[in-house]
């Protein structure tokens, strides 16, 4: 599918899921090369960046936790112009869609000045990006708040999952997001081809977008590392407990079914058994080597 906005002379192509004829289209109004032409009809293992003489072409990849229709991990391939900008991805991309409303809205009344060169487009549309990193962020926020909640209500045991699967959404994060660092660093110098000197405090703009970004997912990660350390300690403490309880059991119960065990030896010397009060004074026997278990345990605050 392809979209296409004007904008105060400045031209956006979106392609979405492109076919061969579209991409055939593209490449010959734009002069585009065959190379990444052939790179936008399929989707790109790594993030990079290749500089061409007359544009940029540019990968990135884009996690979407809460919002993918297919995938977590999306990507969105950039050919940066002087006057044009195409982007390609392979399903669709909220932030990109809601994007393009505000831009067609611009377009069609003819309102806000965007800027002087597609740069300036490209520049917006990553920060709307990585906006929506952050909302992702902020629904792991709020799922560590949720598993605090539960943890300090005593549902340690069922937080290790709800832990796990945190820790795994904030890795497949970063691990996403990370190459952006040497992606953005190496657009500040080729961008200034394109688009001269001024443009490079935009590009630094973005890296500053792209770092506060990674420095919540670093943040988060400590909270859910000290969240864990608390589930671990908690769980320990009730395996603790519940170990000190079955020793203590272990302790009152083994001296009484020895003397038990001793009493049912059948012999002619056995004593008391054959009293006719023989039962209860065993028992009492019994209830007296308790009694003074349980206080010895008290004194020693075992109990």
């Amino acid at each position: 599918m392809l979209a296409r906005y004007t904008h105060q002379g400045i031209t956006w192509v979106d392609l979405e899921s492109p076919t061969h004829e579209e991409v055939r289209a593209v490449m010959a109004e734009f002069t585009i090369d065959t190379i990444v032409a052939e790179e936008l009809l399929l989707p790109s293992s790594k993030p990079r960046v290749d500089s061409y003489p007359n544009y940029l072409y540019l990968v990135l990849h884009f996690p979407a936790l809460r919002h993918s229709h297919k995938t977590q991990e999306q990507e969105v391939d950039f050919v940066l112009m002087h006057d044009a900008l195409i982007t390609t991805h392979y399903e669709m991309i909220d932030p990109l869609h809601k994007f393009s409303k505000v831009f067609e809205v611009n377009t069609l009344l003819d309102k806000s000045h965007i800027g002087d060169h597609a740069g300036f487009v490209f520049f917006y549309m990553l920060k709307k990006l990585y906006k929506a990193i952050e909302h992702e962020l902020e629904y792991i926020r709020q799922d560590l708040g949720r598993i605090q909640d539960r943890i300090y209500k005593g549902e340690e045991v069922a937080m290790v999952t709800a832990i796990s699967h945190s820790a795994r959404d904030l890795l497949n994060l970063r691990q996403t997001i990370e190459p952006h660092r040497e992606i953005l660093h190496e657009l500040e110098h080729e961008s200034v081809r394109l688009y001269g000197e001024n443009y490079t405090r935009f590009a630094r703009a973005l890296s500053d977008e792209y770092y506060r970004v990674h420095n919540h997912v670093m943040r988060l990660t400590e909270s859910l590392h000290e969240l864990r350390e608390t589930n671990n300690s908690l769980l320990t403490t009730k395996q603790n407990e519940a170990m000190k309880a079955l020793t203590v059991m272990a302790l009152f119960t083994f001296p009484l079914t020895l003397v038990a065990a001793m009493f049912a030896i059948e012999t002619p010397s056995t004593p008391i058994v054959h009293l006719e009060h023989g039962f209860w004074i065993i028992l009492g026997i019994m209830g007296m080597i308790a009694l003074t278990m349980f206080v010895a345990f008290k004194h020693r605050k075992w109990l």
